[in-house]
């Protein structure tokens, strides 16, 4: 069975920095595109990711809104990708979720939620002084 499991969410500051993981279990990260989404307290989840990854990590993207601050990687050996969040803002808070897609030898990056299969639970990000 496909699972991903988010994690290293918590409460930072203004300016400070979070590395989020998205970790598989039952299935190799190394044939599935993975996007990072997120939901903000009172809207609705964005069908937008704040970043994406192709399979063979060709590819990636990124929101406007986070260019220059995430950055998104991945560690096959490790089953794991990972989205580093620097320089955060308040109004980076968030629930943030990580989807998977079959995506075998592929380059292609995608970057809107109905793409996705698997999706985790989240894992909150609250950027407050």
């Amino acid at each position: 069975q496909v699972h991903v499991v988010e994690s290293g969410g918590g409460l930072v500051q203004p300016g400070g920095s979070l590395r989020l993981s998205c970790a598989a279990s039952g299935f190799s990260l190394d044939y599935y595109a993975i996007g990072w989404f997120r939901q903000a307290p009172g809207k609705e989840r964005e069908r937008e990711g704040v970043s994406c990854i192709s399979t063979n990590d060709i590819s990636t993207y990124y929101a406007d809104s986070v260019k220059g601050r995430f950055t998104i990687s991945r560690d096959n050996a490790k089953n794991t990708v990972y989205l580093q969040l620097n320089s955060l803002k308040a109004e980076d808070t968030a629930v943030y979720y990580c989807a998977a897609r079959l995506s075998v030898f592929s380059s292609s990056v995608y970057s809107t939620s109905n793409a996705y299969n698997y999706w985790g639970q989240g894992t909150q990000v609250t950027v407050s002084s």
